[in-house]
């Protein structure tokens, strides 16, 4: 199985990047399930219901969400309508929506995904985001109940993410990194058999400082001083984010790709 993931949507450029690009990408690919980072979709801040639906008939099969996730009024009632929307495992256990779930790969295939918020260095406390995701894939195991196994860890620490990477080599087909909006070059297969990216970047313009217009947090880093509030930067967005290719019986990783398609971090596509 072929199964892609791309990083935090930004505003309104990684919106369109997604709608010009995913499909090409899909074909290029020959990808089996489609999962998006959509927590920043919305003007930098959320999801809101019409840019989810936006994400998902442009291709998304499943789209995560993090510590942004009501940010925007109307999902908390949208995700109780639309099963293809996650909100963090770990989040305020009267949350609406869920935190993981299982979705079709084709062919009869079943694929887990969920995400955790991590706690270091975040704003609020949240639950341990290990023993969440302990729970959930000792529940649904690889080569058992289902074919792959996705996991989503939002959160601020790098280390955190490796260390999540580690925690569930073998027992997850993917851990990817979201949420710092900054793509890290260490996408690797750990020796269980889990594809890791410690970060999948962003899909938004890099041409900013981390999605947003350079202008306000040059003005606050310089002057320690707001002016004004963030904006989404608005110049051509590169889709980011990596593909795993999996094994159908075991559910362990075979290959991992990182992709970065159009704007200022555009690479080479797919294996030939």
């Amino acid at each position: 199985m072929r199964i892609m993931f791309l990083g935090d949507v930004m505003g309104r450029a990684g919106r369109k990047a997604v709608q010009d690009r995913l499909a090409d990408l899909r074909a290029a690919w020959k990808l089996d399930l489609v999962i998006i980072n959509g927590e920043n979709a919305s003007n930098g801040a959320g999801l809101t219901g019409d840019h989810a639906k936006l994400l998902l008939e442009a291709g998304a099969d499943v789209i995560t969400l993090g510590d942004h996730a009501f940010d925007q009024r109307d999902m908390l009632q949208f995700i109780e309508r639309e099963p293809r929307i996650l909100r963090p495992l770990n989040y305020a256990k009267d949350a609406p929506g869920r935190g993981a779930a299982i979705f079709e790969g084709g062919r009869g295939r079943k694929v887990l995904v969920v995400q955790a918020l991590g706690q270091v260095f975040m704003k609020r406390p949240f639950d341990d985001p290990f023993s969440a995701i302990d729970a959930t894939l000792n529940k649904h195991r690889l080569g058992g109940g289902v074919q792959a196994a996705v996991v989503d860890m939002h959160c601020e620490a790098t280390s955190e993410k490796m260390a999540m990477g580690h925690f569930c080599d073998g027992r997850a087909s993917l851990v990817v990194g979201t949420h710092t909006h900054v793509p890290t070059a260490d996408a690797q297969v750990l020796p269980g058999g889990t594809g890791l990216l410690s970060d999948a970047g962003m899909c938004g313009d890099y041409n900013s400082v981390i999605g947003m217009d350079k202008a306000e947090p040059l003005r606050r880093f310089i002057t320690g001083m707001p002016k004004g509030r963030f904006q989404p930067a608005t110049s051509e967005a590169t889709l980011s984010g990596v593909v795993v290719e999996t094994d159908d019986r075991t559910g362990r990783a075979t290959a991992i790709h990182m992709v970065r398609q159009g704007g200022r971090l555009q690479q080479a596509g797919p294996p030939a």
